[in-house]
């Protein structure tokens, strides 16, 4: 049920409207502290959906709510689980998304 929860709100996090984008991050921040390293199963999903165009958004709210659900992810979850897709999302982002989860895994 999770994954199902989490592919259908996924879209959300990037989604064409920058106010809808804005509050599925902070939505999602909001979460991450209560399911914390329940959401393992969906962990390699999510990072992709939130950190692509977010961490290099112009809109200064939606790129706030992008390193805000970043910083509760490396708070609420064990790192080992997020230093596979932070590497992966490392090699292939630019600007300053890239230089965010570069400082992240360091």
């Amino acid at each position: 049920i999770l994954f199902q929860i989490f592919d259908a709100f996924k879209s959300r996090l990037h989604d064409s409207n920058s106010k809808v984008n804005q509050v599925a991050l902070e939505t999602m921040h909001k979460m991450i502290p209560l399911l914390k390293d329940n959401l393992s199963p969906v962990i390699n999903m999510l990072v992709p959906a939130m950190v692509d165009n977010n961490l290099n958004s112009k809109n200064p709210g939606i790129y706030a709510a992008a390193t805000n659900v970043i910083q509760a992810l490396c708070q609420h979850l064990d790192n080992y689980l997020l230093l596979q897709p932070f590497c992966t999302k490392a090699q292939f982002l630019n600007g300053k998304a890239k230089q965010d989860i570069t400082e992240k895994l360091a």
